[in-house]
Parts: structure tokens; C-alpha cells; sequence
């Protein structure tokens, strides 16, 4: 049965959400993040409650595109659109999560706001964004990952992820983090079905991307996508998972991080600052749901 929290008073959300030029804005606003999205993605499924749910109470093989606008929508309103927008979102977070119901595989019964699931989800956000800047940005400093997480715990109260769900202090998050990875996430059917969608890119429904261009990008999108994702999730949940490595893989994905941490004197601001830029692409798609932006 999910315990029940709850969520913080409006008085409060000023003090839980990020201020601008924070540590935690310039962290979570580097464009190159976006790398780490099929990670995160894997890393959340991974875990029985979590894959259960997606597969039984999402449609993100027809839509793929929607749910990672979904996450980057609840990411971004967050962290920079402002106390109102991220206590609005937060309050529908839980309350969609109190419908996600069910039976998992092996038989036994689920919720997605069990705490464990339910912080595991917003653990895995704030980990891939971290590992995603080690390997594609600029490698935060010790004090600024310490800042970062305390920041990303305090953001989790919106949801009602309680301070006792996640552990104080990196240290103690890293070692949460590896026990997770070695006695709870397991391989089922939601992974793979990720995983396919890694490998048979949908058009993302983006301005510009006609479908001639589709056509031409989506190979290269597609096996540079997987070879970034496979890459982050190392040897431990590779080999779980059933996917190969190969030392050309290694070359290649070495690469590509060596080309993206290497692209940051000359990277646009707009992606520099990617989440203000995110807020202001989505603002009509946002507003549309009754969120001001």
C-alpha cells in the first residue's frame, strides 16, 4: 500500500524550488543533458513497480515523443518556471501517480506511489543529470554535485518524495544508487520495449524536421541514440539487459562524449541555457493544460 505524504504548503514552494543562477539552474540547464534521456528512461523501467506501470498505464510505444515531453515538461517547470508552475505540477504529478495501479508479472500486487518506486523515479533524474555532465559538459565540482543533490532533494517535496525516501549527503546517495542497481532493477519487457524505440525512432513532432530530413537523419539518430544510452549504462546493466558491446561501440561512444564536452566554447546560449529555452518552446503546449509558463 503507497504511504501517504504530503505535499508542501504554497507558503513553502518559494523556498524548495531552485533560484535563478543557482547551481542547480546552471546543472539542469545544459542542452548536452539530453543525452542522458534514454538512460534515465531505462534506469526508471528497471524497476518492477516502475515498468509495471508504464506497461500496463502508458502508451509510450505509440507516443514516445509525448512521455519524454512529459518528463522534460515536469523537469524544466520545476526548476525554472517559477514557485506557482512547479507547485502546480508537482500537485498533478502525485495525483496522476494515485491512479497507477495493478498486478506486476511475477503476481504481485503494485502502486506507483509506493516510496520506494515513487523516489527511485525522481533518483534517477537527478543521477543521469549528474552522469550525463561528467560525460557530455563540464564536470560539476564536488561542492556543486553536493549542492545539486541537496537542491534536488528539497525539489522532491513537491511531489511528496519525503526527506527520509532518499539519503542525505552524495555519498550516501552514490551507494543508495549501486545497491538499487544490484538488488532491485531486474529485466522485463519494459525495458526492451524502451530499448526498441532506442532502436526505431519515431519523427519527434520538433519545428523544422520535415519528414525528407526524417528519413535521412533517423539511422544515424537512431544507432547514435542507442550507443550513447548502452554506453551510460555500463557493463552491470548491459549484460543484464542482453545488449552487446563491442570495442568499436566503446570508440565510438568515446567519441561522442570527447565531441560534446569539447562543443562548449562554441554552443549556442540558447542550449547552454536550455531550460528557460525548453519553457519558451513549450509555452503554448504548456499553457494548453492550464499551467502558466
Amino acid at each position: 500500500m503507497a504511504a501517504t505524504a504530503i505535499l508542501p504548503a504554497p507558503e513553502d514552494v518559494a523556498d524548495l524550488v531552485p533560484r535563478p543562477g543557482s547551481v542547480t539552474w546552471r546543472i539542469a540547464g545544459d542542452g548536452r543533458l539530453l543525452a542522458g534521456a534514454g538512460y534515465a528512461l531505462l534506469l526508471q523501467v528497471a524497476h518492477p513497480v516502475v515498468g509495471a506501470g508504464v506497461a500496463q498505464h502508458s502508451d509510450y510505444r505509440n507516443d514516445p515523443w509525448g512521455r519524454l515531453w512529459r518528463t522534460l515538461d515536469y523537469v524544466n517547470l520545476t526548476i525554472f518556471g517559477g514557485p506557482e508552475a512547479a507547485a502546480e505540477i508537482g500537485r498533478r504529478t502525485r495525483e496522476m501517480h494515485k491512479r497507477i495501479k495493478g498486478v506486476r508479472p511475477d503476481g504481485e500486487r503494485y502502486h506507483a506511489l509506493e516510496p520506494e518506486a515513487f523516489a527511485w523515479v525522481h533518483a534517477t533524474l537527478a543521477h543521469s543529470i549528474l552522469r550525463s555532465h561528467e560525460l557530455f559538459g563540464v564536470r560539476p565540482s564536488a561542492w556543486e554535485r553536493e549542492r545539486f543533490y541537496a537542491d534536488w532533494r528539497r525539489v522532491g517535496r513537491l511531489i511528496g518524495v519525503r526527506e527520509r525516501d532518499l539519503p542525505a549527503g552524495l555519498g550516501a546517495f552514490n551507494r543508495y544508487f549501486d545497491a538499487m542497481v544490484d538488488d532491485v532493477l531486474v529485466d522485463n519487457e519494459t525495458v526492451h520495449g524502451v530499448l526498441e524505440t532506442l532502436v526505431k525512432p519515431a519523427r519527434p513532432d520538433v519545428p523544422l524536421l520535415p519528414e525528407g530530413a526524417w528519413k535521412v537523419l533517423r539511422v544515424p539518430a537512431a544507432r547514435g541514440g542507442l550507443i550513447v544510452t548502452s554506453g551510460m549504462l555500463g557493463p552491470k546493466l548491459r549484460a543484464r539487459f542482453g545488449l552487446p558491446w563491442t570495442r568499436s561501440d566503446a570508440v565510438q561512444f568515446n567519441a561522442i562524449a570527447a565531441a560534446s564536452r569539447a562543443s562548449g566554447p562554441v554552443l549556442p546560449r540558447r542550449l547552454r541555457a536550455f531550460g528557460p529555452t525548453y519553457l519558451d518552446w513549450r509555452r503554448d503546449a504548456i499553457r494548453a493544460t492550464g499551467i502558466a509558463v
